[in-house]
């Protein structure tokens, strides 16, 4: 990377709120919501021009778990069609639109 695309490259508004989940993927296992939760960061900093160890830690992520970016998509799309993955957490049906 040269020194002028680094000075391009752009804070992402969200980079302190994800940043501290990014090391919580890196550190656990391919559970349906991590699943998800890679699948959803990885489509918000797809093509950002910055937050580039984010880029690099999401890449990391994917290979430790052994999928391509192919395959989590696919996967967190067969999620998603079954529904509740995130579902309120700790608050059991409260999804009642009445």
């Amino acid at each position: 990377m040269t020194e002028s695309s680094a000075s391009k490259d752009q804070q992402h508004p969200l980079y302190n709120r994800d940043r501290p989940f990014i090391n919580i993927l890196l550190a656990q296992e391919a559970t349906d919501y991590n699943l998800a939760e890679l699948a959803r960061l990885r489509i918000r900093y797809q093509g950002f021009p910055g937050a580039r160890d984010i880029q690099k830690d999401l890449n990391e992520v994917l290979q430790r778990w052994g999928l391509t970016e192919a395959e989590l998509f696919t996967k967190t799309r067969q999620l998603h069609d079954i529904g509740g993955i995130y579902k309120s957490r700790g608050k059991k049906d409260e999804e009642d639109w009445n």
